[in-house]
């Protein structure tokens, strides 16, 4: 796969949060839905708008313009004031979601990012399916929304992005410029601020693809070798790497929101295979084991739940992980339709480090060859389940043979793309 970039970058950042911590509070309107500005001194009416909702943008309200300008075109503008420690822990929160997903972040600003998907490609069935699925995790788990860009390099994924807006995915490939970037103004292009754009005006040049063909010695005599970097800009060329920010990874997960409310056991338990193996397969690649496995339910009335358990040793193994969080799943469901389930494996510890061996984890299972069907061991009506260790045990499945089983999957589904493989239990 030729190299793949996301651009990931919060809609209208400080209102969402704003907007977001107001509502916790107990607020009944959301900034996000009426004219709304952040910005300035608001008694005083000075300073300039940092943030503007949609329906502010329908007047006509830019950021950066006085905020005085603003309750001009819209007097019954409602306007808040900035709360930058507030904004921090949002922005940590969304870097620590994406780092659950893939260590090749890079951090531009407090509300931006880039995201090299190459190394976790075969994770997924396309980029445009991960862009989708990490956009919908953001909103769900964070309660904001998110524009993702995907190109081929950092300046095309950035600017997908900031085409319609909010919570949408946007390419912008090589082969897609002449028709969705050429035409835009030139002052939509990356680096191109308003005073160069008066100065390309000037020289009757007022659209992207008009500066393309601009012969670039003709930019460089005007603009130096400014005129040389927008000139590259406009014909989409940028080999600028992803450069990651090294980041303690505290936890791995995985959710899904459903097309249908999950009613039942029977549909439940796949899905819960199908969280498992993307949280295991991430851990093994991470090379980290797990001791702590949590699942979330969102039910389909918005309210959540989560139930967590430490296991006796760390574990990368899918089947182990699935069987822990069938066991959650049962002792926490309240039989009310689910909208979504989420796995998520924590007080993560690297391959290597020493850490306490379980009784359970011996290989004492004799030898032999074993087909698994997938089922999971607690399908049966009680609660109270004999320990997945000890069960496997009787199952004669060995740790190790759990582990070579992975080995195998993971091998496969990097040469073949996530779907090439898939468990007996998630066939329909």
């Amino acid at each position: 796969m030729s190299r793949i970039i996301f651009h990931i970058d919060v809609n209208s950042a400080f209102l969402s949060w704003s907007a977001l911590e107001k509502l916790r509070q107990g607020s009944p309107l959301d900034l996000r839905d009426v004219p709304s500005i952040i910005g300035g001194d608001i008694q005083t009416r000075h300073g300039v708008v940092l943030a503007k909702s949609i329906p502010a943008k329908a007047y006509g309200i830019k950021t950066g313009e006085p905020v005085v300008s603003a309750f001009k075109k819209c007097p019954s503008l409602i306007a808040e004031p900035p709360c930058h420690q507030k904004y921090r822990e949002y922005s940590n929160d969304m870097m620590t979601l994406l780092h659950s997903f893939t260590p090749d972040l890079e951090q531009i600003s407090i509300d931006e990012c880039f995201l090299d998907f190459g190394p976790i490609s075969h994770l997924y069935e396309s980029p445009l399916a991960a862009a989708h699925l990490f956009k919908d995790a953001i909103h769900e788990q964070l309660g904001f929304t998110v524009n993702v860009g995907v190109s081929s390099n950092r300046l095309l994924a950035k600017m997908a992005s900031d085409f319609r807006k909010p919570d949408l995915v946007h390419t912008l490939f090589p082969q897609e410029i002449p028709k969705k970037m050429w035409p835009l103004p030139v002052e939509n292009l990356y680096m191109v601020g308003n005073a160069t754009a008066s100065r390309l005006h000037q020289l009757g040049i007022h659209t992207i693809g008009e500066l393309a063909h601009t012969d670039p010695h003709v930019l460089q005599s005007h603009f130096h070798s400014h005129g040389k970097l927008i000139w590259a800009y406009a014909n989409g060329m940028d080999e600028t790497p992803v450069t990651p920010q090294k980041k303690d990874v505290s936890s791995v997960g995985n959710s899904l929101t459903l097309p249908e409310n999950c009613t039942s056991q029977e549909e439940a338990f796949p899905i819960l295979m199908g969280l498992s193996e993307k949280v295991s397969g991430r851990l093994r690649k991470a090379e980290f084991m797990a001791q702590t496995i949590q699942v979330d339910i969102k039910y389909s009335s918005f309210q959540r739940s989560s139930h967590q358990t430490s296991l006796l040793s760390p574990t990368d193994t899918t089947q182990t992980i699935y069987e822990t969080t069938c066991r959650l799943f049962r002792e926490m469901w309240k039989e009310e339709p689910i909208r979504l389930l989420g796995v998520t494996a924590s007080h993560l510890i690297k391959k290597g480090e020493p850490y306490q061996i379980s009784l359970f984890d011996l290989d004492a299972a004799p030898e032999g060859n074993y087909f698994h069907t997938g089922k999971c061991p607690v399908h049966s009506p009680e609660k109270n389940s004999t320990p997945i260790a000890e069960t496997n045990q009787r199952k004669g499945i060995s740790p190790q043979k759990q582990k070579k089983l992975d080995a195998a999957l993971d091998s496969i589904r990097s040469r073949y793309g996530e779907n090439a493989v898939k468990r007996g239990s998630q066939i329909e």
